[in-house]
């Protein structure tokens, strides 16, 4: 390769660097960063040859870099009730994509208060510990993980980072300091960005979708995937720039009232285009709908508003009619509200199950 290619070479490179993450300035791509890239003789195969260390033999390496880099937090209960939802998805994921069982995810709860998680390179997954104090159920943190595992499984972490790497990775190659030991420089390079990996608004959009696919493989309601989206406009509004803790990077992905709109979508649908919420974001009520006709107007309890609560109701309705519960009566027992065999809701605060399966029975 001739000086001049090489030059060219390494433009392209700093170039792709400059434009990707935007949390610290980015250095100029002037000629002696130039000179530098050719007097390193680091070439991007060899950063790519690092990351690909990191995500295959080497991420129980990487993973202890994650820990030390975010803390971890011991707290039993919480690691218990991840064990169960990481337990649970990895067979909903295995019933549609059985490579989950090739590489499976590693994870921990890191000490952060803010609302977020993230999977990286590796299959290395961390979650914060504000993740458990924002949602009350593990249907909705199922949701977000369920989220963080479609990236990982269609590899949007490693594509995204080998596309935009960022300028300070750039910088520790171009000054040099990779020298041989390119596979350690670079493993807490990427540990330092594993939260920050710039994914682009259609992979947003396939690992939401993903998700959603996901839970209909579990025995979590469907109905929290729009649920969560929910509580995260009440907690923090509808601007995807005012969300604290920043789950998915905000620079081009949808506005939470965009992403719930879909997931309600995705569950009508999936219940044969039966069940349906409207919701009043002023009063942050939830209406329930069959065949478009109102079927309950769902309250507040403590935990939630009654538009929340209304995705989760909405969410046994829309299983119950996608697997053939639709033709059998609605009945109750006691406060509780079935739909044949299926349980839809207790209905001790909504007013008498009885009056809730004569109109379910009546619109259905």
């Amino acid at each position: 390769m001739t000086i001049k290619n090489l030059r060219k070479k390494a433009a392209a490179l700093c170039a792709a660097a400059l434009l990707s993450f935007s949390i610290a300035p980015a250095p100029s791509a002037d000629a002696g960063i130039l000179d530098a890239v050719i007097g390193t003789a680091i070439t991007y195969q060899q950063v790519d040859s690092a990351m690909k260390y990191y995500d295959n033999d080497g991420r129980g390496e990487f993973m202890n870099q994650l820990k030390e880099q975010y803390g971890v937090n011991d707290d039993p209960e919480l690691n218990a009730r991840l064990d169960g939802i990481m337990a649970t998805l990895t067979d909903a994921i295995g019933a549609v994509d059985p490579s989950i069982y090739d590489k499976p995810y590693d994870y921990f709860i890191n000490p952060d208060k803010s609302f977020n998680a993230f999977c990286s390179l590796g299959h290395n997954m961390s979650v914060n510990t504000g993740m458990f104090n924002l949602v009350a159920n593990d249907d909705e943190i199922a949701v977000v993980l369920g989220h963080e595992m479609g990236h990982g499984q269609k590899e949007h972490v490693r594509k995204s980072l080998k596309g935009t790497l960022n300028s300070q990775i750039l910088g520790s190659v171009l000054g040099g300091a990779v020298g041989g030991a390119a596979g350690d420089l670079l493993g807490g390079v990427f540990a330092n960005y594993a939260s920050a990996v710039h994914v682009t608004k259609p992979q947003e959009w396939e690992a939401d979708k993903l998700s959603f696919e996901y839970l209909t493989h579990s025995g979590y309601n469907i109905g929290a995937c729009a649920a969560i989206w929910q509580r995260v406009i009440e907690q923090y509004g509808d601007n995807k720039q005012s969300f604290v803790g920043d789950i998915f990077s905000p620079s081009d992905h949808p506005e939470h009232g965009e992403r719930r709109d879909k997931y309600n979508k995705m569950m009508n649908e999936y219940s044969g285009k039966v069940v349906d919420v409207e919701v009043n974001e002023k009063e942050k009520s939830g209406t329930v709908k069959i065949n478009k006709k109102e079927f309950m107007v769902v309250p507040a309890d403590d935990t939630m508003s009654g538009a929340e609560r209304a995705y989760f109701v909405a969410g046994n309705l829309a299983r119950a009619f996608h697997d053939g519960h639709g033709k059998s009566s609605a009945y109750a027992d006691g406060t509780y509200l079935y739909l044949g065999d299926m349980f839809i809701v207790d209905a001790w605060d909504y007013g008498t199950a009885e009056s809730l399966a004569a109109r379910l029975n009546e619109i259905k």
